[in-house]
């Protein structure tokens, strides 16, 4: 699964076009940064489990 800290693939691109984000918070609602532009975006965890795509980087790696 992913963690804090991580670095996650979503399903749609953002407006910037790019798709990695960075875990800042977690919780009932997960805040993620953009990789790119750094915006930050917050969202239910239900709907974060249907958007994301995959991991792309461990924190720990």
């Amino acid at each position: 699964m992913y963690d804090l800290g991580d670095i996650v693939e979503m399903k749609k691109p953002h407006a910037c076009q790019t798709n990695r984000w960075e875990i800042i918070r977690m919780g009932m609602d997960i805040k993620m940064r953009c990789e790119n532009c750094r915006h930050i975006v917050m969202m239910p965890r239900k709907e974060f489990d249907k958007k994301i795509k995959r991991v792309l980087v461990k924190k720990g790696d």
